[in-house]
């Protein structure tokens, strides 16, 4: 045993995890790279040597929930002074640099993700709180957001960040609302005019700080994570802008425990370039010269659920997409699907609902679950 590997072992026994051993959970190693470039790269070299076929495991998931819950990710720390010097030095979340995760992520192809998620196409976590399926959990998310919003028809909505139309389809058809959806996806934004034909529903191809017009709600889901803290402000004085007095607006995001000002490695260089979740702290503090907070909702641990079906449809479906991909890729999104679900069971991460209303708003808001 040489002494990278010997490292490793020690490193990982707290988490009850062996090198090569029995349980599900265990990592089986194939290639000595692998441990020399963990030791070296962190958890950038973690999912980089999974997707190189260096190493295994039966429960992924499991793995990797275990390695978190021992925080083996701030005792071995690598490239984040980089990624910190990267975030303070630059706008990584700029106008130009913002279209980036569109053509790393969303714009990779429709065919995946109609594969993947529910009919409404919905990327964000769903509601379990009664549902059985992933059908019915997004359904019912749709609907939270909807009763939360207080919808009523006739209203103008304002959906930034609005993927593939699935909200603005919903809500257009059960609430009988008027939608402006607004996304940096040429994918996205395609697909979404398609789903949403004949509705009273328009799809811009726009950048948030472009957003003019006057809206009766605005939401936002799953779009916050890659405004970048820098730009929170901006975002959040666009929403005030645009937003009537009358007006409530939610935003649903990822968040994490602790204020930072950058990603993962691995997840930056290979998901989602450039996000960042924020903390309650920098949201509140964006928000505050601006809204009144009425109502904020925490079902972090119903993501775990979600990425989890959306993990099983992946694997069923591959046959039916892999021309389009290679196996690199069939390993890259399994080890993301795989890590985002082991940080919200670890309460890591945490997925919140939270409504903001002007700081004048004329009547008593009633929060709904």
């Amino acid at each position: 045993m040489n002494r990278y590997q010997s490292t490793i072992e020690t490193l990982i026994s707290p988490a009850g995890i062996h090198l090569n051993g029995t349980d599900d959970f265990d990592i089986h190693v194939y290639d000595d790279r692998f441990y020399r470039h963990v030791l070296r790269y962190g958890s950038l070299g973690l999912g980089e040597s999974y997707m190189n076929e260096w190493w295994d495991c039966k429960a992924l998931d499991t793995f990797l929930y275990r390695l978190l819950t021992v925080n083996l990710e701030k005792r071995v720390r690598h490239h984040l002074q980089w990624q910190s010097l990267k975030a303070k030095i630059f706008n990584l979340q700029s106008i130009t640099r913002a279209v980036e995760v569109a053509k790393k992520h969303y714009n990779i192809g429709n065919d995946l993700f109609e594969k993947m998620l529910d009919k409404y196409m919905i990327y964000s976590c769903a509601y379990w709180s009664k549902a059985s399926t992933l059908e019915e959990a997004q359904e019912d998310k749709l609907d939270l957001i909807c009763r939360k919003l207080k919808l009523s028809a006739g209203m103008e909505i304002l959906d930034i960040g609005c993927g593939w139309g699935g909200l603005a389809q919903f809500a257009a058809e059960r609430y009988q609302v008027k939608v402006t959806g607004v996304t940096i996806s040429s994918e996205q934004a395609a697909l979404a005019r398609k789903r949403c034909e004949g509705l009273p529903v328009r799809i811009l191809l726009e950048d948030y700080r472009l957003l003019t017009g006057s809206y009766d709600r605005i939401v936002s889901v799953g779009m916050f994570e890659h405004v970048g803290y820098k730009n929170y402000d901006t975002f959040m004085k666009v929403v005030k802008q645009c937003l009537r007095k009358d007006g409530i607006f939610l935003l649903h995001c990822i968040g994490g425990n602790e204020s930072g000002i950058h990603t993962d490695p691995w997840i930056d260089r290979y998901i989602f370039p450039n996000g960042m979740m924020p903390s309650p702290t920098q949201i509140s503090n964006a928000a505050e010269p601006y809204f009144a907070l009425q109502d904020w909702h925490n079902f972090g641990l119903d993501y775990d659920r979600t990425l989890m079906e959306w993990l099983k449809r992946f694997r069923n479906s591959w046959d039916q997409i892999k021309a389009h991909y290679d196996d690199q890729f069939y390993r890259m999104w399994e080890y993301y699907l795989c890590i985002s679900a082991a940080s919200f069971r670890a309460h890591k991460n945490n997925l919140w609902q939270i409504v903001y209303t002007h700081p004048d708003y004329p009547e008593r808001y009633s929060g709904v679950r």
